[in-house]
């Protein structure tokens, strides 16, 4: 292999070049073990679930999720990323009994079904092109898993890290029917974009501000403009981090 330029330009990297085979082999085989955690939402029906697409052309789409820190709780983990993936808190709303986990290679998926989101709130990212669009979809137009959703869905949606969960999700609903709601879902619109952002692969879009996210169960979330905000508010973007690393090594 090619080692990526930054172990020329990087004087503490150099030592490692010679063994630069080695350290890709184990942090792409680190990537696929680390555990992921995140959350199924459900409207008040049960009818529909919130997705959310990549920001990559041809991106699929997926269930709000992440992969866990180091000692961290999986329930942590799953409020973490999906407001970091949607702007929505769902840590009043999850309860730790509820899950659906499943094992994709050698990686631990487990998402946590959390109910009764009204589909009139407000969703956008807390990160930057990480999540071109997010999106609530019906149910029954998703399928399981198949040779066919796994590539591409029925409906020409990329589904493959959806399908898996679908046979346990109907299964979840059926033994806990939702209560009685005043409206159910618009059983003719298949799926309702929530928000879509500007210069994504997909088309520009209007982006929700973010000081007009909602919590769930609260008004708009506060701002933080004390003194230090910089420095409270600082963190190391783990999954730009990643991806940037795996880039360098594929143009290599």
């Amino acid at each position: 292999m090619i080692y990526p330029p930054v172990f020329k330009s990087c004087a503490a990297l150099r030592p490692y070049i010679a063994h630069i085979d080695d350290i890709y082999k184990d942090f792409t085989s680190y990537k696929f073990r680390v555990p992921v955690t995140g959350a199924i939402i459900l409207d008040e029906s049960y009818d529909r679930c919130l997705l959310v697409k990549g920001w990559k052309s041809g991106a699929s789409w997926s269930f709000p999720r992440g992969k866990k820190s180091k000692d961290e709780e999986d329930h942590t983990c799953a409020v973490r990323e999906v407001l970091e993936e949607t702007g929505f808190d769902v840590s009043k709303l999850l309860n730790m009994d509820d899950y659906i986990e499943v094992v994709i290679g050698q990686q631990r998926v487990r998402l946590y079904i959390v109910t009764g989101v009204k589909e009139d709130t407000v969703f956008a990212p807390l990160t930057k092109k990480e999540i071109s669009e997010i999106s609530w979809h019906r149910i029954d137009e998703l399928q399981p898993a198949s040779d066919e959703v796994m590539s591409r869905g029925v409906n020409g949606l990329k589904l493959y890290m959806v399908a898996p969960f679908l046979l346990s999700l109907k299964s979840w609903i059926t033994a806990h029917p939702p209560p009685p709601v005043t409206q159910k879902s618009d059983a003719s619109s298949k799926v309702t974009s929530v928000w879509k952002a500007k210069g994504s692969s997909e088309g520009a879009a209007t982006v929700v501000p973010e000081n007009s996210l909602f919590q769930a169960g609260s008004g708009p979330q506060k701002v933080d403009n004390g003194p230090g905000k910089s420095f409270r508010n600082f963190r190391f973007d783990a999954a730009s981090i990643l991806q940037a690393m795996e880039a360098a090594f594929a143009a290599n």
